[in-house]
């Protein structure tokens, strides 16, 4: 390879396609599935409405195998409402399990029956007020604690909202407010947004403004 060829090695060792070539869609593998794990087993020890909680008997690539625990959780959902000022409303709130104060942005479980755009819609007006005047983005489904837990979390973007009440939910935030996007990354810098799912939101929404 000439000192020209822009053509550089992957931490993987693979080489890096070609200027001209198709990239493969990351995580293909031509079925390829000799580092998965292999399940033999699983039995609950654990189980109330809100968590259940397993031990998986588990297999390794190397042909270890141990039992494992695995927690489920219910899934949930997140909006980010944007206005015309390129603010995301959000809002202050203690958490007692870390005990600490962080904003975050509206949303909650999905409930049975539920999809996760209903869910939103549903504690976008629970928590703070405001209805939707159009159907809610979906941005990303992903997994809080992938390597023990399983429970599935939604991020919706909403650009368009209107107050139609007061909050009827009164659990949820000692105050609200309408944060200038500019001012999100100092949040995130000074840790007073600790929530995952907002801080997938939210930079989101940073990165594809820096994108336009």
């Amino acid at each position: 390879m000439s000192e020209s060829d822009p053509q550089v090695d992957r931490v993987d060792g693979s080489a890096s396609p070609a200027a001209g070539d198709t990239p493969r869609a990351h995580g293909a593998d031509a079925g390829d599935t000799s580092t998965a794990w292999q399940v033999h087993g699983e039995r609950p020890i654990y189980e109330n409405r809100w968590v259940t909680v397993a031990m998986v008997d588990v297999e390794t690539p190397d042909g270890e195998r141990f039992d494992h625990h695995k927690v489920y959780l219910p899934s949930a959902a997140v909006l980010a409402m944007v206005d015309d000022l390129d603010r995301v409303y959000m809002m202050w709130r203690h958490r007692f399990v870390p005990d600490l104060w962080n904003w975050e942005l509206p949303g909650g479980l999905v409930d049975a029956g539920e999809k996760p755009a209903q869910t939103v819609v549903r504690e976008a007006l629970e928590e703070t007020g405001y209805a939707l005047t159009g159907d809610p983005e979906h941005v990303v489904m992903y997994e809080p604690m992938i390597g023990t837990v399983t429970s599935p979390h939604h991020i919706y973007i909403a650009r368009g909202v209107v107050k139609v009440a007061e909050p009827t939910e009164k659990n949820e935030a000692q105050r609200t407010a309408w944060i200038p996007l500019d001012e999100v990354p100092a949040l995130i810098a000074a840790g007073q947004i600790a929530n995952s799912g907002t801080l997938i939101a939210v930079q989101h929404l940073l990165i594809t403004r820096l994108a336009k």
